[in-house]
């Protein structure tokens, strides 16, 4: 009997051990759906189709790839690049595109960064944040203004907010 008292203590002590190895070897992130990222994106392209502007949005997900993209029938030819680029910009930098471009613009920032792959230091890239975890970034351009693509992006994010926060 001792003995096996002796083994099931060894046995316990082993439990957690091998538990806890596992932990260390996979991950566990939040990640968009599809169906929350096309929302956002034609809740931001509704927005400034009603102010009258034609532009490109894009939603990536928090590895910084394309979600999804809509491009207006008129939007400018660079229009989805740029988009793309302003979603991928707030998302690796974890700050929206304006104060990016305002702190390369007050020296706070090396403009230099702006000639990364993929970057641009162009107001109407947001961060979309859910129970402080980044999952993705949203990005517009075309609207005459990096402020107005920006309040197009604001109105994305705004369309799901019930859906991320909790």
């Amino acid at each position: 009997m001792r003995a096996t008292a002796t083994g099931v203590i060894a046995l316990a002590m082993l439990l957690p051990v091998s538990a806890h190895a596992g932990d260390d070897a996979l991950v566990t992130y939040k990640s968009l759906t599809p169906d929350v990222a096309l929302e956002a994106a034609q809740s931001a392209m509704k927005k400034c189709r009603d102010d009258g502007y034609q532009v490109a949005v894009a939603v990536v997900d928090r590895f910084g790839q394309p979600q999804v993209l809509l491009r207006d029938r008129y939007a400018g030819l660079p229009a989805a690049d740029i988009a793309t680029a302003k979603a991928y910009t707030a998302l690796s930098f974890r700050r929206d595109t304006s104060e990016l471009a305002k702190m390369v613009r007050d020296g706070q920032m090396d403009a230099n960064l702006a000639r990364l792959p993929h970057i641009a230091m162009l107001a109407g890239g947001l961060v979309i944040e859910t129970g402080g975890t980044l999952v993705g970034g949203i990005g517009i351009s075309g609207a005459p203004g990096g402020d107005k693509d920006e309040a197009c992006a604001r109105a994305g994010l705004d369309a799901i907010r019930d859906k991320l926060d909790f």
